[in-house]
């Protein structure tokens, strides 16, 4: 394999991009001034270094110099709720809407009928028994209305049993049609789903 292909080959595996489109990427970036190349460079090498996993949430942020991200370090949010997400990209859709003001845990994937994919189990076990001991009281299950989203949110209801009689387990209401994409999904549509989310 010579280096277009083998460039273009790590590149197919980013999320939503084939071998061909990945290939177009390659050769724009052969057309690209050697500098904008060796910025674009450095930025990948330097990621690693300058982004951090909050150790509560598990989002990915460069909020600072703390571990901590901001919503997590925010003493203004609400100790009551904690919303569940798939990715990162949906507690940022989440925070564009301007609506919820609670905490936030990311799952880091959906689960599969076919047994693919994963979550992270223990991690929500950690941070639910740590908030339960912080006030919360309502756990929201901010996933994408497709069958991944209800296959996983069968899951966390297995997973939350033991504290249901502590918890108030939610859904996302009216407002996200089936096969939505949170990520995609804009404010107004999110806040509708907010306002109109239902216990479970």
């Amino acid at each position: 394999m010579d280096h277009i292909d083998e460039l273009a080959s790590a590149l197919s595996r980013f999320p939503g991009i084939g071998p061909r489109q990945a290939k177009r990427f390659v050769f724009y970036l052969l057309a690209t001034p050697i500098p904008e190349r060796a910025k674009l460079a450095e930025l990948i090498a330097s990621l690693g270094k300058n982004v951090r996993q909050c150790p509560e949430c598990l989002r990915f942020h460069n909020d600072g110099a703390t571990t901590i991200c901001r919503y997590c370090a925010d003493k203004t949010r609400d100790d009551t709720q904690l919303m569940l997400v798939e990715k990162d990209q949906d507690l940022a859709a989440v925070e564009r809407a301007g609506t919820y003001h609670g905490h936030y845990f990311v799952l880091g994937g959906v689960l599969t009928l076919t047994g693919k994919g994963m979550i992270r189990e223990k991690e929500l076990i950690k941070i639910i028994e740590k908030r339960l001991k912080e006030k919360l009281k309502e756990v929201v299950l901010a996933l994408s209305a497709t069958s991944e989203g209800e296959y996983t949110i069968d899951r966390i209801h297995e997973l939350l049993a033991p504290y249901r009689d502590q918890l108030k387990l939610s859904e996302l209401g009216r407002g996200l049609s089936t096969g939505s994409e949170l990520e995609y999904s804009d404010a107004e549509t999110l806040r509708a789903a907010l306002s109109n989310r239902k216990e479970t």
